[in-house]
């Protein structure tokens, strides 16, 4: 079946694995540090199969597979004891070049380790019973039919988690309403008074006071036509509409601030270690902070 690193089967895979976050753990063999976990190979039911081996302590810059099955795995310590793993198995091994891997390079891989994983179980250091590789091919083969490979023996690495409740407060954007600004026209009748003068021309005729005395007429006396102009005026009302700006208005939104309080009863794990007889139990620190940080 084809095999995926776990990021790409499951980008989340810390959350929704458990005891499966080896990235990063050193490599032992024995007491001598061999290399370190780059990542880990997972069939498509999302199933450890191998780890990707950096052998950079031993042989520069080569990459190999180790099935899960000839891992120990020390949690606490943040490392991996390969047992009976040897130089000479790490140079048979086939490169890893971070392609695909298909049956045949699984084949390379499984043949370097059988004869170790075999001599184990015959010696009684796995409870496993594990058949002869001998009567499969491409077409056959299952990963349970190398159990000593690929499952973990659990009696080596039992993992207690405890658990605890968190209040997430979060919150959450939603639309409750809208504001739409518009305009309209009113009309109303307005009305305007303007003053306005008209000129008129008052001809008066009176009798003079020396109607008895005798005159000399002037040289204009006793002549026809006009003798006198005078122009006459009067103003009209200009009566128009004219746009004047009445108001402003702007629009901006302004957010008023609140705090929502809330309270809930939060339940969380402890360990309880019960002995008996006179063990001696090291119970170690507690690595809550430098886990989360992994």
């Amino acid at each position: 079946m084809p095999l995926q690193k776990i990021k790409d089967f499951d980008p989340d895979y810390r959350t929704h694995f458990e005891n499966q976050d080896v990235i990063g753990y050193d490599l032992y063999s024995g007491a001598e540090k061999v290399g370190t976990v780059d990542d880990i190979l997972v069939d498509d039911t999302g199933k450890i199969r191998y780890l990707i081996i950096n052998t950079g302590a031993w042989i520069f810059g080569k990459q190999v597979l180790m099935p899960v099955g000839q891992a120990q795995i020390d949690y606490k310590g943040r490392r991996i004891t390969a047992g009976g793993l040897t130089r000479a198995q790490v140079e048979a091994l086939p490169q890893y070049d971070g392609n695909a891997v298909d049956y045949d390079q699984e084949e390379q891989v499984r043949d370097v380790y059988r004869p170790a994983a075999m001599g184990a179980v015959a010696t009684g250091a796995a409870t496993v019973d594990t058949p002869a590789p001998l009567d499969y091919d491409r077409d056959t083969y299952s990963y349970d039919r190398d159990p000593a490979l690929y499952n973990i023996d659990e009696s080596k690495h039992q993992n207690l988690r405890l658990y605890e409740e968190r209040l997430i407060a979060s919150k959450t954007r939603a639309k409750t309403g809208e504001v739409a600004i518009g305009k309209r026209v009113e009309t109303e009748t307005s009305k305007v008074s303007v003053p306005i003068d008209k000129e008129r021309v008052v001809i008066e005729r009176t009798a003079p006071t020396d109607a008895g005395t005798a005159v000399t007429p002037g040289a204009e006396a006793f002549r026809g036509g006009e003798v006198a102009r005078m122009g006459v005026y009067e103003e009209t009302p200009d009566i128009r509409k004219e746009a004047f700006v009445r108001e402003e208005v702007s629009i901006r939104k302004e957010i008023d601030h609140d705090t929502v309080n809330a309270e809930e009863t939060l339940r969380r794990e402890e360990l309880d270690v019960d002995t008996q007889g006179n063990p001696v139990v090291d119970q170690g620190l507690d690595t809550r902070r430098s886990k989360d940080r992994v």
